[in-house]
């Protein structure tokens, strides 16, 4: 008998005999008839080359060989029930930096409340944010990142995806605006929406081209005064001039609670966009991994309701 021709079933059923000490029992112990129970027996005598049990009475006894293999043979089956589980981990005990690629809205909306909840089960665990400076995914695959998060244009190979949540847009404005004030019920029309200069969360987003396309579709065009490196730049810049910015309303809402902001309705249709969650498939089953992506999941839940 060698490795490539030992059938692990084999001592499946050499500790149940051996546990059992008949072929009745290891047959009740397995849920075989005995019968089959019998023909297994005989499938191990040939593959030890030892009787392994005898008769002695109305019963077997195991021979010397037998009972020399008892404890190794319960040892080995544990340590394959243990590769076949998944294994457990002690949260409370973790220590683990998790890596996360997000642009810097959704990191100033969720990061800290993200943190703060997987601290109070993993106190020794912690999160890097870096930026989207680029959508490639060998980040991912290399596990240099552990998730993206990011509006997915296209399936990756290898990259499993899941929807944290659906991001209309808004205008964004200083509390107290001109363009706001005293118009809550006939609305912003495009017209005027275009008498204010505006700002832009850089030139490549596809929420900027769908604002100018939009616009250009009535005969207008709107004049970009500034261009922010990011989300919160942006609403640093709207809080601090009469500019105008277009932004994701879920990353407006936590900035709103400490800054003089206001948000207004589009005076024409932008379609909302879908935030994902991305990772490599060699993670999907890892049980810290998919701790981490329940986490992400839960404190977006929390916020979109």
């Amino acid at each position: 008998m060698t490795l490539q021709t030992l059938d692990l079933n084999l001592l499946v059923d050499l500790d149940a005999l051996l546990q059992a000490g008949s072929v009745a029992g290891a047959a009740q112990r397995l849920h075989v008839s005995a019968p089959a129970m019998s023909r297994r027996l005989a499938r191990l005598r040939d593959a030890f080359g030892d009787p392994l049990f005898v008769p002695a009475g109305r019963g077997l006894v195991p021979t010397s060989r037998a009972l020399a293999l008892r404890e190794a043979v319960a040892h080995a089956i544990d340590q394959v029930r243990g590769v076949l589980q998944p294994p457990r981990v002690d949260f409370a005990t973790l220590e683990r930096t998790f890596t996360i690629r997000a642009n810097d809205g959704f990191a100033g909306a969720w990061a800290a409340r993200l943190a703060a909840a997987m601290r109070a089960e993993a106190p020794g665990t912690a999160l890097q944010f870096l930026p989207r400076a680029s959508r490639d995914p060998d980040a991912l695959r290399s596990g240099e990142v552990d998730l993206d998060i990011l509006v997915v244009k296209g399936p990756e190979p290898g990259i499993l995806t899941e929807r944290l949540f659906t991001a209309p847009f808004v205008g964004v404005v200083r509390r107290g605006h001109p363009l706001c004030a005293g118009r809550r019920r006939a609305g912003i029309t495009p017209e005027g929406f275009v008498a204010w200069q505006h700002i832009a969360t850089s030139p490549g987003r596809r929420s900027c081209a769908a604002v100018d396309a939009a616009l250009a579709e009535r005969g207008l065009r709107r004049t970009v005064a500034l261009v922010a490196p990011g989300f919160q730049a942006a609403l640093a810049m709207a809080l601090a001039s009469d500019f105008v910015a277009v932004m994701p309303a879920p990353f407006v809402q936590w900035a709103m609670a400490t800054m003089p902001l206001q948000t207004f309705a589009l005076p024409f249709a932008l379609p909302a966009v879908d935030v994902e969650q991305c990772w490599h498939q060699r993670q999907h089953a890892d049980p810290v991994h998919a701790w981490l992506r329940r986490h992400v999941r839960a404190v977006c839940a929390q916020a979109a309701g």
